[in-house]
């Protein structure tokens, strides 16, 4: 903790610096240089340490003392330094908070807590400055909803979920992964993270109250990476907790929290337990219907072998019957010649082609080298064998059917059609010129 108690020639807003490293004296420095009194420079995480127990020592009560004085906090932002306790301590005090953010992870938790939000290495006048609200353009963003169902058997749904959620959040897009599995979840299991947390039953639980919103979804989350997983539930069970109204409730809201949201959903499809009984009570697989009937696009997974071709066939028409006009993307996984024969892919193809309405369908070779490492490691194939062919065939599948990149040729007429436009554009303001030249 260092006292500075420097102030440059204006009237000072007084500071608090909560930097790392040598980015803190520098920054100290310029805010001082451009009018501000920073009266204290501490450790990037010790005002949420503070904040949290103020007792721990001299140090804590000095700092928390240095708060109630100062009208401005800057810190370096992360799920470590900015917390619910710091923030509710600010807002006591009157202090406003600068979140100095170096990606789009940093600006979703200064986003969550409704803080301004500065590039780590922005100036120190616009850090004094004053905060201003992200433009709006109408109708608020709505993340995609993406679920990921197959048949009966275990065809990977779960396994091409998550790779699914990696290779999406390549591109720096907030992706969700929600497991909604009913009969036998198994997200948290896969990917190494504990499973006793809330989960996606505590959201559902809160959405129901109507006390869900991005910020306690962002705290009910547990990272994996750049993605933020809502765990499933623990045991079977538990399973009426995941109520129809109550997903329908948490997956709208997690349209506004993450900007793609991949729900792994279980394989049954049945309504038949609603005839059993006339009490309006949970169902088994309300869970997978809400999802699917939520979802923008279906990823329907089909095992390539003789039992789950024809379970995936057989259960296709009710999928249809559920999502309605919802586009759906067969995916063809575990895909090898030892169990189709001679051309497997084209026996598949024309299998499905004829069965159900498929028109395009993409194969997911059978990797069990990188699946066996994905499994021992407890990690998403993409992070532990990248260059794998069953992570090539994600990505593959993820640029053609999920982001389709923009056709060459739509490419080369725009580019024309702009180049066309600013010799247009240059013709039209030389015109002038040459008229006063032939008047002279």
């Amino acid at each position: 903790m260092t006292r500075t108690g420097r102030s440059g020639a204006g009237a000072g807003v007084a500071v608090v610096v909560a930097v790392d490293g040598r980015r803190a004296r520098t920054l100290a420095d310029d805010l001082a240089d451009a009018g501000a009194e920073v009266r204290l420079v501490v450790a990037a995480d010790a005002p949420a340490q503070a904040a949290a127990d103020g007792a721990r020592g001299r140090d804590a009560a000095e700092l928390l003392g240095e708060l109630t004085r100062t009208d401005l906090l800057v810190l370096a932002a992360d799920r470590r330094t900015l917390t619910a306790p710091l923030v509710e301590a600010c807002d006591r005090f009157g202090v406003r908070i600068v979140a100095l953010c170096g990606g789009d992870a940093q600006r979703r938790v200064a986003a969550a807590f409704g803080v301004d939000a500065r590039d780590e290495d922005a100036a120190a006048r616009d850090i004094l400055g004053p905060g201003s609200a992200p433009p709006s353009s109408g109708a608020p963003a709505r993340g995609r909803m993406i679920a990921v169902w197959g048949a009966a058997g275990s065809p990977g749904r779960t396994t091409l979920a998550i790779d699914l959620a990696c290779e999406l959040a390549r591109g720096g897009r907030h992706v969700a992964l929600v497991d909604a599995d009913a009969h036998a979840p198994s997200v948290a299991m896969a990917t190494g993270l504990p499973d006793e947390g809330p989960g996606f039953a505590a959201a559902c639980r809160q959405a129901e109250r109507g006390t869900l919103t991005p910020a306690e979804l962002t705290r009910i989350a547990v990272p994996l990476g750049a993605i933020d997983v809502l765990t499933g539930i623990n045991r079977p069970a538990r399973w009426p907790e995941l109520a129809r109204d109550r997903v329908i409730a948490a997956l709208e809201c997690c349209r506004g929290w993450a900007d793609d949201i991949v729900v792994d959903v279980a394989a049954p499809l049945e309504r038949d337990e609603e005839i059993v009984s006339d009490l309006a009570g949970p169902r088994r697989n309300a869970a997978t219907l809400a999802a699917l009937e939520s979802a923008d696009l279906v990823v329907a997974v089909v095992s390539a072998d003789p039992i789950g071709v024809s379970r995936f066939v057989r259960a296709y028409a009710e999928l249809r019957a559920v999502v309605g006009a919802t586009p759906v993307r067969i995916v063809a996984n575990k895909l090898r010649a030892a169990t189709l024969g001679i051309d497997a892919r084209g026996q598949l193809r024309r299998t499905l082609e004829r069965y159900t309405d498929a028109r395009d369908t993409w194969f997911v070779p059978w990797d069990p080298k990188a699946l066996d490492a994905a499994t021992l490691a407890a990690q998403p194939v993409a992070q532990v064998a990248a260059r794998s062919a069953f992570a090539g065939a994600v990505r593959r599948f993820v640029g053609e059917a999920i982001d389709p990149p923009v056709s060459a040729r739509a490419t080369r007429r725009a580019a024309t059609a702009v180049e066309a436009d600013a010799e247009a554009a240059s013709a039209r303001s030389t015109r002038p010129s040459r008229r006063r030249a032939r008047a002279a």
